[in-house]
């Protein structure tokens, strides 16, 4: 038997923390480079070449964009994703993405690197206090020990792993989702495999939002040498009878670990490492729940964390039309990919008017909608309020009358006796026809653009009337005027980018005039998409990195930003070349990974961007397709339709901010493609030209700063 050395206990303990975070599901990592943490990023790396399909590997030198490409991995997956960094300020540029996971439910796993005890508190480089240094902010901290190789250390690290995992998902993750409306049961014995065993066609929303994830946080005190030596310790894990060192000390329970491995060849299910409750209601809570509906009219408000699939969406408009219940659909509930008449998708504009239908009884599904006119609808009329959820109200509008702690689908899953009657039906009919009637008003944006087109002239003025060839089906209300055409801005590019993208891929958007153009012009059409954004914090910080991120678990994304966003997270275009060597660009293989372009002669010059996107293209597995959609109105133009508008010098100085970036030259630093586009039509020719191109690609759409509230006012009337 071989000496066991530091550097061998070393590998044996993060080889066993690593496969056990992938038994227990992990099968993203993110590496922000550091030296410290050379074990940890060593173990992660050496695991993805030896079991591919268990674990992919991502570097990502920028650390606060490393954090939130990881947050956008477990956002679309809802998987936890792990994060390794140095020790020092490395850890710090985590914080902002911490605390998204954090208010959007997303199960994180940071693993910070730190200096041992004995070099703490005494000048040491690249030290700092490094125990809880989140706070509050994570679900939970781990103080880990030094690395041991002894069978108890092996064991601790197993368990350290296992105990990430379940804080990462939150209390509720075994929450199971019961029988579904299309009778696909499930079994009792169902892992958390389960959960990411799907068909990402018919993904429609984030899958991290549901249930009460967040992030966790593991500190490991690595001592020099800090390479680990795998190679000894896969001898070592000989005489233990396992077949590698990542083999040592694991469990002989038959874990799931991949779609189509859940049943034996017999058909018996294989035990997983987490089981599962339906969540459904007692027949006593439903009947005090139905008494409180009885003769009341109610609309349920539906948020992000509803569903996750396009089947578990028709399971909620199946129940809502038992109860003939308006579903007011946000953009991130995923409803909107249904083609249903209750599925109300014009409730902002709705809720802006004394005369919407005013509710007894609301039912609230998820986080509250991105729309503040609901909200405030809402506070005003203040109707029996019952919030849905495994853990808490997030009622900022602090109305709350009953919680049912549970999650949505197991809400609508439960036995319901009761059925509309007549006032509900009525009421519903309200909601309907005026949602039918405003849909009329965002369609009117597409007829704008195309009478300008047949007319080969200039777009008609707000107060002009054109007329509107609507879709066939959509319901026309004699009573409802054709509206103004306006000159084609925002919504003409979202409209047509919403009728490209391709059923089954990605839409995430970034926040401020982004979402907020989505939520008004993203009307319900039966495509299922899979939308998506950042909305615990609803800032600007990190989102390309957490689109891109989102999009490692598509074949096509789409992300929809404005210039602050872009700008804010510039850093991630640098992604590109990581993207290319994650997905096997054999160039990068033969070449030894060196893009760099070299002069004539030598013989073997690496290939070019251009090349290695081309050999991409015709590979197999090649790389996911990323379009960013880039509403350039070249400042703040959010704040055009907040309080702060005003035409005094302050505004554009202080909100308005103007910084005038050549984002063209921005991309081709970074070896991204790119397009500016000056009409709806120059932009539907770039865009579906990029869609399908593997990598990061951009189409920039130049847009006035001010007068964005004067342009919205035509389709919020």
């Amino acid at each position: 038997m071989t000496t066991s050395t530091h550097q061998t206990d070393t590998a044996l303990f993060v080889a066993a923390f690593f496969d056990e975070l992938c038994r227990w599901g992990v099968r993203d990592a993110v590496i922000s480079p550091g030296s410290r943490s050379t074990a940890l990023a060593m173990a992660a790396y050496e695991l993805s070449r030896r079991r591919p399909d268990d674990l992919r590997v991502f570097v990502d030198i920028d650390e606060r964009g490393a954090a939130f490409l990881a947050l956008g991995m477990a956002k679309a997956s809802g998987r936890p994703a792990v994060l390794v960094c140095t020790s020092g300020t490395a850890l710090a540029n985590y914080y902002p993405a911490v605390i998204e996971a954090e208010t959007s439910r997303v199960p994180l796993i940071v693993l910070s690197a730190d200096r041992p005890p004995q070099l703490q508190g005494l000048g040491a480089p690249q030290t700092t206090d490094q125990l809880k240094a989140y706070g509050d902010h994570v679900r939970s901290f781990r103080a880990m020990p030094l690395p041991g190789g002894r069978d108890r250390d092996i064991a601790f690290a197993r368990q350290a792993a296992r105990e990430a995992v379940l804080s990462a998902l939150g209390p509720s993750a075994t929450m199971g989702s019961g029988p579904s409306a299309a009778s696909a049961l499930r079994s009792g014995l169902d892992d958390f495999a389960a959960l990411a065993n799907y068909d990402a066609s018919v993904q429609v929303a984030s899958r991290a939002s549901a249930h009460f994830a967040g992030p966790v946080h593991l500190n490991f005190p690595l001592e020099a040498p800090l390479k680990p030596d795998f190679g000894n310790a896969d001898i070592q894990a000989a005489f233990h009878g396992a077949r590698d060192c990542f083999a040592v000390g694991a469990r002989s329970v038959p874990v799931a670990r991949r779609k189509g491995d859940a049943e034996e060849a017999d058909g018996r299910p294989v035990l997983g490492p987490l089981l599962g409750s339906t969540g459904q209601l007692s027949s006593a809570h439903v009947a005090v729940i139905e008494e409180a509906l009885r003769k009341r009219p109610t609309l349920v408000l539906v948020g992000e964390g509803a569903c996750e699939t396009l089947a578990e969406a028709e399971e909620i408009a199946a129940w809502a039309r038992r109860w003939s219940f308006p579903l007011l659909a946000d953009p991130l509930s995923g409803l909107r990919s249904l083609d249903d008449p209750l599925v109300i998708d014009n409730y902002d504009n709705l809720c802006r008017h004394g005369s919407c239908p005013r509710p007894e009884v609301v039912i609230r599904f998820g986080r509250y909608p991105v729309s503040k006119a609901t909200a405030a609808f809402l506070e005003r009329v203040r109707p029996l309020s019952i919030v849905v959820d495994v853990a808490e109200t997030r009622d900022f509008n602090v109305s709350t009358d009953v919680f049912v702690g549970t999650t949505p689908l197991g809400f609508v899953r439960s036995v319901w006796h009761g059925e509309g009657r007549k006032v509900q039906r009525a009421f519903a009919a309200e909601w309907v026809r005026a949602n039918d009637e405003a849909r009329l008003r965002i369609l009117a944006v597409e007829s704008s653009v195309a009478s300008a087109l047949a007319a080969d002239e200039s777009l008609p003025l707000p107060g002009d009337t054109v007329a509107m060839p609507l879709p066939a089906g959509t319901p026309v209300s004699p009573a409802t005027p054709a509206p103004a055409a306006p000159e084609p801005v925002e919504g003409a590019y979202v409209r047509a980018l919403l009728e490209l993208i391709p059923e089954g891929s990605c839409l995430f958007s970034a926040n401020s005039m982004a979402v907020r153009a989505l939520d008004t012009f993203y009307l319900k059409d039966g495509k299922p998409i899979a939308v998506m954004a950042n909305r615990g914090q609803n800032g600007i910080d990190g989102v390309t990195s957490t689109a891109i991120g989102a999009a490692q678990h598509f074949g096509q994304t789409t992300f929809l930003t404005g210039d602050f966003t872009l700008l804010h997270d510039l850093n991630a275009l640098a992604l590109q070349r990581e993207i290319l060597i994650e997905h096997g660009s054999a160039a990068l293989g033969t070449y030894g990974g060196d893009c760099l372009a070299t002069e004539a002669g030598d013989e073997e010059a690496p290939l070019s961007a251009d090349d290695l996107l081309e050999e991409e293209a015709g590979a197999e597995g090649a790389a996911p397709s990323i379009v960013i959609v880039l509403l350039n109105n070249n400042g703040g133009a959010i704040f055009d339709m907040l309080p702060q508008a005003s035409d005094d010098p302050y505004f554009e100085r202080l909100f308005l901010a103007p910084q005038d970036v050549d984002f063209q030259a921005a991309a081709d630093a970074f070896m991204v493609p790119s397009a500016r586009v000056g009409s709806v039509e120059e932009f539907r020719e770039a865009y579906a030209g990029f869609l399908g191109h593997p990598g990061i690609s951009l189409i920039e759409v130049q847009l006035p700063l001010r007068g964005v509230k004067d342009r919205y006012a035509p389709y919020q009337a």
